[in-house]
């Protein structure tokens, strides 16, 4: 509107003006609207080219975080279905203190008031105030004839010569390497809400004599990963001192064992499993994995999955359509195979997984793929034809590599929180910290009361503090 316009609208009085007015404002709004979801479509579209770029193969770590596609939606809204029992906190078992409470005038009108009519109950459960506790040890010696030395009564409250007790730092450590709470918040904590003050130094220090007390439990737990019947290995990105590591996990249902290293490569893989495995290993098409040779393998259906995916991206040919819809039915009737087992008669079984096999091999001998990331997943399928339904054979198999991805996602979220590791000694911390406060959390064990009660056992007797949490009968 020019000021000529703006003139003439003003001398025509205040409700042509208004309605101008509210006609423009109404079309600025429109316009930014339209500016912000042309916005977001922008954004999206870059994204996907950016991650056209990489290589399919490209590992989620080693991709930048504009360059991911967007996590989809939740399929259904959240909470109970509709008409649903409600859900409440059950009564305490154990009542610690009855309080009494009584009116002697109405809080309205302030008239006087007789005896009770009724009574109700209200159940409050609450932390009490909590304030350090310090203990002096007075420790006498004596002396040994026969040894001809001083000797005293053991102290199992604490690491001899540390000022801090097992329950401070086993808390404080599993706030940190078990929640993935940073180490200023857990000092803060400490300080605000058990007015325990401490520095950030003192509770490294304290950790680290800790993780060493630990070292046997910790190898114990890479031994029963060794000796599995059934074992998920999946890797992740790490920072040692601003330098890219790699965080490898090795599980199962009862245990995880968690190392960082330097290489992505093979030798990590050997130096854990060795290079014969007598159980089953089940891992991505990762070519690091290959370097063991297990008794089984099952690779991960999940990963074939989303490998489509991927190559939509760059691939949108007729004959890369027809083998994408061939290949997915072929996963999904596996997966379903997998699920109805018990429910079908062997007979019908076994010829269902015979008709598997024989879809597969048509599908690895598809040639008529134009691009080079669609042509291979032909390839890979000719390679790890035996290794793909491994599940239907072997009960307690899975198809996917599921459970070491949800294993490996505390991991994450500590990298996230706190940048990894600055020194080889913390990253030897961090992995067995990680390796018994994740196995404990497998096995529903309170992580408190195992390593209290471990710890003191470990200073009067001396053997692991944890050894019989990870006996190799309890876990394998």
């Amino acid at each position: 509107m020019t000021k000529q316009e703006a003139v003439a609208l003003y001398r025509c009085g205040r409700r042509p003006t208004v309605i101008v007015l509210m006609a423009q404002a109404l079309t600025i709004r429109r316009q930014a609207q339209r500016i912000r979801t042309l916005e977001a479509e922008s954004n999206k579209l870059k994204g996907q080219l950016a991650l056209a770029k990489h290589h399919p193969e490209t590992p989620s770590g080693m991709q930048p975080v504009y360059a991911k596609p967007e996590p989809s939606k939740r399929s259904r809204r959240p909470g109970a279905k509709e008409g649903h029992q409600g859900h409440c906190r059950p009564a305490p078992d154990k009542i610690d203190l009855v309080e009494e409470h009584a009116l002697s005038d109405c809080p309205h009108c302030r008239g006087p008031l007789a005896a009770p009519v009724e009574t109700r109950s209200r159940y409050i459960e609450d932390i009490p105030p909590t304030r350090p506790r310090v203990t002096q040890h007075v420790i006498p010696r004596y002396w040994c004839r026969a040894c001809r030395k001083l000797v005293e009564p053991k102290v199992t409250q604490a690491f001899p010569g540390c000022v801090l007790g097992n329950n401070l730092v086993a808390f404080s450590c599993w706030l940190h390497y078990g929640m993935g709470v940073t180490v200023d918040k857990v000092v803060t904590m400490l300080n605000v809400a058990c007015h325990f003050k401490v520095t950030a130094g003192g509770l490294i220090q304290a950790w680290q004599r800790l993780a060493d007390h630990l070292e046997i439990d910790y190898k114990q737990l890479r031994k029963i990963a060794k000796h599995s019947p059934v074992l998920h290995a999946d890797e992740t990105g790490w920072r040692l001192s601003g330098k890219t590591h790699w965080l490898w996990c090795f599980t199962q249902d009862r245990l995880a064992y968690y190392t960082i290293a330097r290489s992505r490569g093979s030798p990590v893989v050997r130096k854990v499993l060795g290079r014969k495995f007598d159980g089953t290993l089940v891992t991505d098409f990762y070519a690091a994995y290959n370097a063991v040779s297990p008794a089984f393998r099952q690779r991960c259906l999940v990963h074939l999955d989303r490998e489509l995916d991927k190559v939509d991206l760059v691939d949108d040919s007729l004959a890369w359509k027809t083998f994408r819809k061939r290949l997915s039915r072929w996963i999904g009737d596996a997966r379903r195979l997998g699920r109805n087992r018990s429910a079908l008669p062997s007979d019908s079984f076994d010829r269902r997984r015979s008709l598997l096999d024989d879809r597969l091999v048509l599908l690895g001998d598809t040639a008529d793929l134009q691009t080079k990331h669609a042509r291979r997943l032909p390839r890979r399928l000719r390679r790890f034809r035996q290794e793909l339904l491994t599940f239907l054979d072997l009960p307690g198999v899975p198809s996917n590599n599921n459970h070491a991805e949800r294993q490996i996602r505390p991991a994450v979220i500590i990298r996230k929180n706190s940048y990894c590791n600055r020194s080889r000694r913390g990253a030897r911390v961090q992995a067995a910290m990680m390796s018994v406060f994740q196995t404990l959390h497998l096995r529903s064990l309170d992580p408190m009361r195992s390593l209290r009660d471990g710890l003191a056992d470990h200073l009067s007797s001396g053997r692991s503090p944890l050894a019989a949490e990870f006996a190799p009968a309890s876990i394998g």
